[in-house]
């Protein structure tokens, strides 16, 4: 996992360093290391012409340093200053974006390189807030950004993450001590558990509640998350009524259809068994099944993933709070940001990642909001207490893939991994499964995308 920080945080690791490092060096050092990556990415500048966007403050300094440098290598460097114009880059085959880095506070309204100009953000794209990765003006699309000592979490939100390009961290001698928040990565997969050699079924077991008539695929899809992801054993509970349709369940499924009625005491008596429980998806918005929900959230025997229709059950977040708060099992919700809405009952704040501490701090659950970049937030806090992921793709933008995903956490929080972690990498096999998929991915097609993934990384321990 790489560090991620926040201006504030980064702002203080600066302060520190500060404390025994001349600023000199620190720009000196950011400066070369924006002139290196321009020289090892693009090679060769010699007779290229170059314009440096300079402000006035550390990050036009750490331009200015790469200015000289690649002067020195052969290039034809012109500096302009933050207020240049579209005509002030005329020409350039390169632009360095030094304008302005975490600290400002203002609109900016960057120039327009010239079509086919490469684009390098030292830092960050200037008028990019440091911690939304929302844009205040006009920011300039970097082909390539140069970020210092650690990756900022603007980078990898909003429009940050778009205009932000291939993203490079130098180190410049900044000691980062853990953040918050960390990304993910492809190596972190290493820490999948495997199967002990005296595994059976019921070692890792998963019940799920889900799939009420009219949406039974609901709760196939999330059973069959489970199994890909290492479920022995998936148990489905759904209500059912005299008008429920046949349907082509997985045949691996153990099934109870109940009365809506019993729901609850059905789950309750295969949960004593089970390594976790999904509840939610496809569930409906009766009281009866609303009631069913905040039963098995208040009396859980192990952990639960409370997961779409189980989102609009809890009533609010005091509501879920509440429930929380009546058992010792760890609790994981997964909502989009319409589930969030209503669970807020307002509007999603600009600043996700603070959305999604507070309301793990407020509910005592462990929350997986999900988005472009998948924010996990454990209600612990401190250090170390976010996760973000960046490999869900548009491909999962198709209906039923959430469901899958809870099916996903659900078996790896039965394997024993802390909450905050099976989130987290299930949202990145999640997200690496389905932009794996060939053409048009449809969600019934994810979990055996979910269980190849999960091979390879096996084969490659």
């Amino acid at each position: 996992m790489r560090p991620v920080v926040t201006v504030a945080e980064m702002a203080a690791l600066d302060a520190r360093a500060l404390e025994t490092t001349p600023a000199e060096q620190l720009i000196e050092a950011a400066g070369t290391a924006v002139a290196h990556h321009v020289l090892d990415r693009f090679g060769s500048v010699a007779g290229r012409t170059i314009v440096v966007v300079a402000g006035k403050g550390s990050n036009g300094a750490d331009g200015r340093v790469a200015a000289k440098l690649l002067v020195e290598a052969g290039a034809l460097v012109r500096t302009v200053d933050p207020s240049a114009g579209d005509a002030d880059l005329a020409g350039a085959d390169l632009v360095i974006d030094a304008a302005f880095g975490t600290g400002l506070s203002r609109d900016f309204l960057a120039p327009t390189p010239p079509a086919g100009a490469v684009v390098v953000a030292v830092d960050l794209p200037s008028g990019v807030d440091g911690d939304t990765g929302a844009v205040g003006g006009r920011a300039m699309a970097a082909t390539t950004t140069v970020t210092m000592a650690s990756l900022k979490a603007g980078l990898l939100l909003g429009e940050g993450r778009r205009l932000a390009g291939e993203v490079t961290v130098a180190d410049i001698g900044i000691a980062v001590d853990p953040p918050r928040a960390a990304l993910i990565e492809d190596d972190d997969l290493s820490a999948l558990p495997l199967r002990a050699s005296d595994a059976h079924k019921w070692t890792t077991s998963v019940t799920v509640v889900a799939g009420a008539p009219g949406m039974e695929g609901a709760g196939a899809l999330s059973s069959l998350g489970a199994l890909r992801a290492g479920a022995g054993m998936v148990r489905l509970i759904h209500p059912t009524t005299a008008a429920s349709s046949p349907v082509a369940w997985p045949l691996e499924l153990v099934r109870r259809p109940v009365a809506m009625e019993a729901l609850a005491a059905t789950a309750q008596e295969e949960t004593e068994r089970s390594g976790a429980l999904v509840v939610g998806p496809g569930l409906g918005a009766t009281p009866s099944a609303h009631e069913a929900v905040r039963h098995l959230v208040a009396d859980r025997r192990c952990p639960v993933v409370l997961d779409a229709d189980g989102l609009g059950a809890v009533q609010g977040v005091a509501g879920l709070a509440e429930l929380v708060a009546k058992g010792t099992a760890p609790v994981v919700i997964t909502p989009h940001d319409g589930e969030l809405r209503r669970l807020l009952g307002g509007p999603v704040p600009d600043d996700r990642i603070a959305c999604a501490v507070d309301l793990a701090e407020a509910t005592g659950a462990t929350v997986l909001l999900k988005g472009p970049t998948t924010i996990v937030a454990s209600p612990e806090g401190g250090p170390s207490s976010v996760l973000l992921v960046t490999s869900g793709t548009q491909a999962l933008a198709t209906a039923g893939t959430g469901d899958v995903l809870a099916g996903i956490i659900a078996a790896l929080l039965a394997t024993g991994l802390p909450p905050m972690l099976a989130a987290g990498l299930s949202a990145h096999l999640h997200g690496r499964a389905g932009a794996s998929a060939e053409g048009v991915l449809i969600a019934s097609e994810l979990p055996a995308l979910v269980g190849a993934l999960i091979g390879e990384v096996r084969r490659g321990c």
